[in-house]
């Protein structure tokens, strides 16, 4: 059964051969014996350079072969092409297959190894989880006695030799004074004398297991050390022959975080590249794009792997009723405007706070009492949020001339009010949470939206998905990006 998009994109692609033609649609009536003709080659470059990452090398004869409609109605169905090839060069990306719950336990961000620190969670007693736990709280240490040093350390002078004196008098290096290849060449020999210490020649010499098992056994500080005078070719050579799960930890071992976006990042690149399936490769960068989340903002960084995986690949052929209801649920987007933490200014967490509404007192005395009342004023959420469902408006459906007002942007944040995130510190999915929802009717776009919990969002995000508006902005944005830069109004009424 062919989808919303699938029906879409054929109208897309003969707009597209119209348009490589100088034709706008529907403004111009000229006779067919009037109209241009596009020479075969020009009309399968154009399409290629729209509905794929660029033409590579015998693409263009490979389409001309098989005829262009072939080739398009094949791309709408990715299913049935061949990708075995690209699965071989991803495969060794083991994040890209792991819940975002799985790459917190097995890439800590600094969060989870606060707990450990803390002794809210256990330390991993698998070895390799071990040695990324243990070494990332040595680093974590390390930096936190730096910058102690740095605080309470007054250097009194400086020398021309690019040295400074510390409170005791004694010379310190100082890299300000120094130039930047006099930096480089002291840089260059504190790790040549690291590899040495630590005996790099030796370890590079032994078998990539034998290599593995040496660092593992490493005291933290000692990896970290190995991290420092490994770099560049080095580092490179380090991991060479291990396998993938192997080198994953001896680069989380540097940097955790590193592992899960860089596999995420050579895994577009490589989908963009080699993916025999490239019309699915450019619509779902296309969602990702317009569904859009920010990896710099804490956890969501460990997020994207499974919303681009989980929200927008299987829907992006499908209907975008679908794919607006599974961003509204992904935890990266709860994250990345914060309506995770959005509670209804009658919701009974927001009356009552965490407590559930019980009274504190009985024990300890008014003092006490006044002390646990404040906590529970601490533990309240900051209130309604409305980030989300500003931007659910502006960008995701009706666009920034959609006809909604500040006060729908209210009503809707009520609505979606309780749309939160098991744990997301630790990876966790969606969850709805009933005494963070506003109670009562709310009034949104000119409909009565009754009180019904999680369902309330539901109904708002199919008045969205079905909206004219929404409708003239999702659009315009594919005859772009299909069709033309600027594509003409006629167009976009038409595929509208």
């Amino acid at each position: 059964m062919k989808t919303a998009i699938r029906k879409l994109l054929p109208i897309a692609l003969t707009l597209t051969l119209l348009a490589s033609a100088g034709l706008l649609l529907a403004e111009k009536k000229s006779s067919s014996a009037n109209t241009p003709q596009i020479e075969p080659g020009k009309r399968v470059l154009h399409a290629l350079n729209r509905f794929t990452f660029g033409p590579r090398m015998g693409d263009v004869e490979k389409v001309e072969a098989e005829g262009l409609e072939k080739w398009f109605d094949e791309q709408l169905h990715p299913e049935k092409i061949d990708d075995s090839a690209l699965d071989a060069r991803l495969a060794p990306f083991r994040t890209l297959k792991m819940s975002t719950r799985e790459m917190v336990e097995n890439f800590p961000p600094p969060q989870v190894l606060k707990m450990v620190e803390n002794g809210r969670i256990s330390m991993p007693s698998d070895p390799g989880k071990r040695a990324i736990y243990e070494s990332r709280i040595a680093a974590y240490e390390q930096q936190q006695a730096k910058k102690q040093e740095d605080t309470s350390a007054a250097p009194k002078g400086s020398s021309t030799d690019g040295t400074s004196q510390n409170m005791k008098g004694e010379p310190q290096n100082d890299d300000s004074a120094m130039t930047p290849e006099q930096r480089e060449k002291r840089q260059k020999q504190q790790q040549n004398a690291m590899f040495a210490d630590l005996g790099g020649v030796q370890l590079l010499d032994a078998t990539p297991e034998e290599r593995y098992q040496k660092i593992l056994k490493m005291s933290p500080e000692d990896r970290l050390a190995l991290a420092q005078a490994f770099r560049g070719e080095k580092a490179m050579a380090l991991v060479e022959g291990m396998k993938p799960e192997q080198r994953e930890t001896i680069q989380a071992i540097v940097q955790p975080q590193v592992v899960v976006g860089g596999e995420l990042a050579q895994a577009k690149l490589l989908r963009a590249i080699y993916s025999g399936r490239q019309l699915e490769e450019v619509m779902t960068d296309f969602w990702f794009n317009h569904f859009n989340v920010f990896i710099g903002k804490g956890p969501d960084r460990y997020m994207i792997t499974a919303y681009e995986r989980d929200a927008i690949r299987p829907h992006a052929l499908g209907k975008f009723k679908d794919l607006l209801a599974a961003t509204a649920k992904s935890p990266a987007m709860l994250f990345y405007l914060d309506n995770w933490q959005s509670a209804g200014p009658n919701s009974q967490l927001a009356l009552n706070g965490p407590g559930g509404g019980r009274r504190p007192g009985g024990f300890g005395g008014p003092r006490a009492q006044m002390r646990q009342r404040a906590q529970q004023q601490q533990n309240r959420p900051s209130g309604l949020n409305e980030n989300y469902a500003r931007e659910i408006m502006e960008l995701h459906t009706l666009g920034v001339d959609g006809g909604y007002t500040q006060k729908d942007v209210t009503e809707l944040a009520k609505v979606l009010t309780g749309w939160s995130i098991e744990e997301p510190q630790r990876g966790g999915g969606f969850t709805f949470r009933e005494r963070a929802h506003e109670p009562g009717k709310k009034y949104v776009l000119g409909h009565t939206i009754k009180e019904h919990g999680e369902d309330e969002g539901k109904e708002m995000l199919d008045i969205l998905a079905h909206h004219p508006s929404t409708a003239r902005y999702i659009c315009k944005k594919l005859a772009m990006r299909f069709v033309s830069d600027n594509p003409p109004q006629s167009l976009i009424d038409r595929i509208a």
